[in-house]
């Protein structure tokens, strides 16, 4: 499962916030050792405040939810990842994380993320695979 986690190039991050309702969104990310890590990026956002922040800041929890699809469905194959969601303040565990994003995205190598790093350290691994 780890590896097909690690080489995975999106995932989707879902929270749910303190009013009750669920909010998942895709996301670029990197695996290092147990803990998913993302971060935001400079694409267009509507709102400086993002929903998935103030979620993880409310609750402490996420999922993230790793698939494969395609047409022939002997091919087929989930993982989700949950545990406990922060958003990360020590700058040394928020420099790695963003290393490895950039590490796993091309795309990030001119423009890295400056926005606030996401970790969700995976407390349960459950998955299913058609083949």
């Amino acid at each position: 499962m780890r590896s097909l986690v690690r080489n995975a190039r999106v995932g989707h991050l879902a929270t749910v916030g303190a009013d009750g309702l669920p909010h998942v969104v895709p996301i670029c990310f990197a695996l290092v050792e147990s803990t998913a890590y993302s971060a935001v990026d400079h694409k267009p956002k509507r709102h400086p405040r993002l929903r998935r922040i103030a979620n993880i800041e409310d609750t402490g929890h996420a999922t993230l939810l790793v698939d494969h699809y395609e047409e022939t469905w002997s091919a087929l194959w989930w993982v989700r990842l949950d545990g406990p969601a922060r958003v990360v303040h020590d700058l040394n565990e928020a420099g790695g994380a963003l290393a490895a994003v950039v590490a796993k995205y091309e795309q990030y190598a001119q423009s890295p993320p400056k926005g606030p790093v996401i970790a969700l350290d995976v407390a349960r691994w459950s998955g299913w695979s058609a083949g």
